[in-house]
């Protein structure tokens, strides 16, 4: 039964208070050909429970999990196993039904884990300060180079070519209605690493340039050494932006801090978090002590109260809630509250040596499978320095590659063209990513499959 509490006199009496004939009215700035002119092709009017639950199941079955197959693919999104602790403990009920917390009186625990996170964070990327967390990594780097404009008041961003290409898309979408201009690389083979040098970044800046973003490791799975483009940026006026989507890289590469970065972000799913088809994930977002009060988001801090004992409390909310919206520094309204709860206790875990490990374990595992998947006759290696993701080129189309390692069983990796596609010659580039999760069996697996496939006559590019 469905659940209308207005009466038709209720919705008459609210058109007409907004000036209205009709509901359809509401809709006259939305194109016809992006209306539903009736239900949805394909979906049945009504079902019962029973029933609903066997279609699900069957349309699920069509989906080939990360746990049942040899899984190689990362781009962004990585798979390490997360412990079950984690699970237990954020589905307690006093963590399941925390609401933002305003009220300190009441919310200590909350306030204490997030003010624990921002620590975390910090440390891990090598800042001085760190918020509460964002939506994901995209929305966190976008923050970050509008944070930046108000910093140095100038309107370019020079983007790397290495910077993963969703990514980008979310900060041109946003830049279109706050008239900052993005100059954005282009990756390319007839370059090496494959999105291009710091000295190409270094070449470029002016005294236009409000900032500098790259990510590190980059989209290519290179890493780099940022000082020389921290230094350059900075003797320019600029800001250095680094993009982290791997976090448990940092337990083997250089912070971005110690390189000299200015504002970190990144995407925090690999810790605690997993997967879930894309989301719900978190953002990571941390900067230099000075440059606080333009951070967006928001900030815990450790106080005490009128007895001298410790607490803690929501100290900085620069956001449009709380302040005249011209000084806000954003509009987001809340943080990944679960999600970097899920992200510290994980890394608690860890701690330190433990992180220490679980990076080198990655990288161990990924260096033997690129130097098996290098070693196929034909398939040339692409990425020389790299912590758990490298890229390789095909003697054939990546694509049709990764369609018929799947239908194998083999989830072998990401096609660079499926990122890029307005890069003709990233076509035969493919993306392999080998974490903890990657067992010997599976290295083997992958061997045969991509033998196989490269075997395969495509009949031309």
């Amino acid at each position: 039964m469905r659940y209308l509490p207005l009466t038709p006199a209720d919705r008459a009496a609210m058109l007409r208070a907004i000036g209205v004939a009709s509901i359809d009215d509401l809709f006259v700035d939305v194109p016809p050909e992006a209306r539903l002119s009736g239900p949805v092709s394909g979906l049945p009017l009504h079902q019962g429970e029973l029933a609903v639950e066997r279609q699900l199941t069957q349309l699920a079955r069509r989906n080939m999990a990360a746990g049942d197959h040899p899984f190689f693919l990362g781009a962004g999104a990585y798979r390490h196993h997360v412990p079950a602790t984690v699970d237990h403990l954020i589905q307690r009920g006093e963590f399941l039904t925390s609401y933002t917390p305003y009220q300190p009186e009441i919310a200590q625990g909350t306030l204490q884990y997030l003010f624990e996170f921002q620590t975390q964070v910090a440390r891990l990327f090598g800042m001085e300060v760190a918020n509460a967390s964002m939506y994901d990594g995209s929305t966190a780097m976008t923050e970050a180079i509008f944070m930046a404009r108000r910093l140095t008041r100038r309107g370019k961003t020079l983007l790397s070519a290495g910077i993963h290409p969703h990514y980008v898309r979310a900060a041109q979408t946003l830049a279109r209605f706050t008239g900052d201009r993005l100059v954005v690389g282009t990756p390319g083979l007839d370059r090496t690493p494959p999105a291009g040098d710091p000295d190409e970044l270094i070449a470029a800046i002016d005294d236009e340039t409000s900032a500098v973003v790259v990510q590190n490791p980059d989209a290519f799975g290179h890493v780099a050494d940022l000082g020389e483009l921290a230094a350059a940026a900075h003797a320019k006026g600029a800001l250095l932006i680094v993009v982290v989507t791997e976090p448990v890289a940092l337990g083997l590469v250089r912070s971005p801090g110690e390189m000299g970065a200015d504002i970190v972000v990144g995407e925090g799913q690999s810790l605690g978090v997993g997967l879930q088809f894309g989301g719900p994930h978190l953002g990571l977002f941390a900067a230099r002590e000075r440059f606080v009060r333009q951070m967006p988001g928001r900030l815990c801090g450790e106080t005490v109260d009128a007895e001298g004992r410790r607490g803690y409390v929501l100290t900085l909310s620069t956001r449009e809630q709380h302040i005249r919206r011209e000084k806000a520094t954003s509009n987001i309204c809340t943080n990944s509250g679960l999600m970097s709860l899920a992200f510290s206790i994980h890394l608690a875990l860890l701690g330190e040596k433990g992180l220490r490990n679980l990076a080198g374990l990655n990288h161990a595992i990924a260096s033997e499978t690129a130097a098996r998947v290098s070693a196929i006759p034909g398939v040339e290696l692409l990425t020389t320095r790299f912590f758990n993701e490298f890229a390789v080129r095909l003697p054939v189309p990546a694509r049709q590659a990764v369609r018929d390692m799947a239908a194998m069983g083999v989830l072998g990796g990401v096609s660079a063209a499926r990122l890029w596609p307005e890069a003709a010659d990233l076509s035969h580039v493919l993306l392999v990513a080998a974490t903890e999760t990657v067992e010997p069996a599976d290295i083997d697996a992958l061997v045969r499959a991509l033998t196989e496939v490269i075997g395969t006559d495509y009949g031309g590019a």
